[in-house]
């Protein structure tokens, strides 16, 4: 498999950090991430096969992992979806596929986004867990923009075991997610 610059991060620079910050004194009470899950919407695709099987190409392509069907639970007239629809993908990354993924988005998509300034730094659910929306899935360097039958968002979400903002958000930082600053962050300096 493809070498784990980020998680070997972890291992050396961010875990020792982390337990000097947190005054743990063991390495198992400090956070971790357990996983990272990739959500997609068909949205108007869904009456395209051949936008459809490409698009689930792509995520197998960004992800290195084929993704789930998400099919409809009910039947909602007003979106025009009957129940059992495909109406989107996920994929749910652990190990070194997670760690690969991570290091790529840090890397190498996040960087490409025009006018990027960091990412928002409230986009913790109360356990921990960031979640940040990619409003175009062609800033992946392995979407062709030219052969695409359509540009789509996804969410992808970094789950943790911290169940505490605050730590997430210090394991995050450390680990390279880039952040911009906060209202209150400016106001402390």
């Amino acid at each position: 498999m493809t070498e784990l610059r980020l998680y070997e991060k972890y291992k050396t620079e961010v875990l020792p950090e982390l337990k000097k910050e947190l005054g743990a004194g063991n390495v198992m009470e400090l956070p971790s991430i357990k996983k990272v899950v990739i959500n997609s919407g068909v949205g108007n695709f869904a009456d395209s096969k051949e936008a459809l099987a490409l698009f689930e190409e792509e995520l197998t392509l960004i992800a290195g992992q084929k993704p789930s069907e998400r099919k409809a639970r009910l039947s909602v007239a007003s979106f025009k979806i009957k129940q059992g629809d495909l109406v989107g993908y996920a994929i749910t990354l652990r190990g070194a596929k997670m760690w690969a993924f991570l290091d790529k988005l840090i890397s190498l998509v996040l960087p490409r986004v025009r006018d990027f300034s960091g990412l928002n730094p409230n986009s913790f659910d109360r356990d921990g867990n960031y979640t940040v929306g990619i409003e175009e899935h062609t800033i992946f360097p392995e979407v062709n923009p030219n052969t695409t039958k359509g540009i789509r968002g996804m969410q992808v979400t970094v789950v943790t075991n911290s169940g505490d903002v605050d730590k997430s958000r210090k394991l995050l930082s450390l680990i390279g997610l880039p952040f911009r600053e906060s209202s209150e962050t400016r106001e402390n300096r």
